[in-house]
């Protein structure tokens, strides 16, 4: 399959490597320091599972000069940076290209279907604990990797299983959901709980867990996007807040977001399409959300700052 990564992240670099690993034709899009390393000493992966090496790795910086050829996209940029992405790739998709976002957040597919024509975009989200190490360098450092992907509709199409049959041959694990939407929700209620609680204290998972008080806010902050989810029709098991909570006690202890990583280090994130989505749906429904207005509001300075506002 010719696949284009584009953003060459923690995730697009390792999903990206894997799949080149596999004998796909694969182009990444990079950028700087990051690029120029790659081009010099290829894609180098560090993982639990095994170190290696994609060299040569075809990467580029620029989308202009590609040919409109490629089977499958997969984004892997912020989930603020996916209308940019859209408007990037529209000129070189072919009638038949495949769009799969992975980043997080649950309204990436609308931003998608704003920009793009909604028949190339399939559903998606992964997980894996992994980063961006130096120029060049991806560390998978915990999880075992997983894409989780499928049609809006949930249909199991063609395309669909061609396409699990593409990622079954990469070395990770492949789901198609029975209901993809409701499997971006339950990632979502993880993702967005941890990442602004975890920005905002500055700990870990496991010390967040470990302290009743932030415990307890943890679980307020997964209580409150249940709501805003069950306001939006997604069907999710009832009880799945508590089901959640047990996930997030899980954890390995030092564990930590990207997002709060991001924030952490004065670094542009993902705060307004996590703890900000779900305020501002809150006011939409009618529904109250005091612990994850606390937590957007408290970090919505130092998020201004990253993005160069006063």
């Amino acid at each position: 399959m010719k696949i284009l990564i584009y953003g060459t992240g923690a995730v697009g670099g390792y999903f990206g490597a894997r799949l080149t690993e596999s004998c796909n034709d694969v182009t990444f899009i990079a950028r700087g320091k990051h690029l120029e390393a790659i081009r010099k000493n290829g894609l180098k992966i560090k993982s639990v599972d095994g170190d290696f090496t994609i060299n040569p790795a075809n990467a580029t910086d620029t989308i202009k000069t590609l040919n409109p050829d490629f089977d499958l996209i997969i984004l892997g940029v912020k989930s603020w940076q996916v209308l940019d992405a859209a408007k990037a790739i529209k000129p070189i998709l072919k009638e038949s290209t495949l769009v799969l976002p992975l980043q997080n957040g649950v309204n990436n597919i609308d931003k998608l279907i704003s920009v793009i024509d909604k028949k190339h975009i399939i559903a998606g989200f992964c997980k894996i604990y992994a980063k961006v190490e130096g120029y060049g360098i991806i560390n998978h450092f915990f999880y075992p990797p997983e894409i989780n992907f499928g049609e809006i509709d949930n249909k199991k199409t063609n395309r669909i299983l061609e396409l699990q049959s593409v990622f079954k041959r990469a070395k990770f694990k492949t789901v198609i959901p029975e209901d993809i939407i409701s499997d971006i929700w339950k990632k979502f209620m993880f993702i967005c709980a941890v990442s602004g609680l975890g920005a905002l204290t500055r700990v870990s998972i496991g010390a967040m867990v470990k302290n009743e008080e932030t415990k307890d806010l943890l679980q307020k902050t997964v209580e409150e996007i249940f709501a805003i989810a069950t306001a939006n029709k997604v069907s999710l098991p009832v009880g799945m807040d508590k089901m959640m909570m047990g996930f997030i006690v899980s954890q390995p202890y030092d564990s930590t977001a990207s997002t709060q990583r991001d924030i952490m280090e004065g670094r542009p994130s993902e705060l307004e399409n996590f703890n900000g989505y779900i305020v501002k749906q809150g006011i939409k429904h009618g529904i109250e959300t005091p612990v994850n207005e606390f937590v957007y509001n408290c970090l919505l300075p130092q998020e201004r700052i990253a993005r160069g506002k006063k």
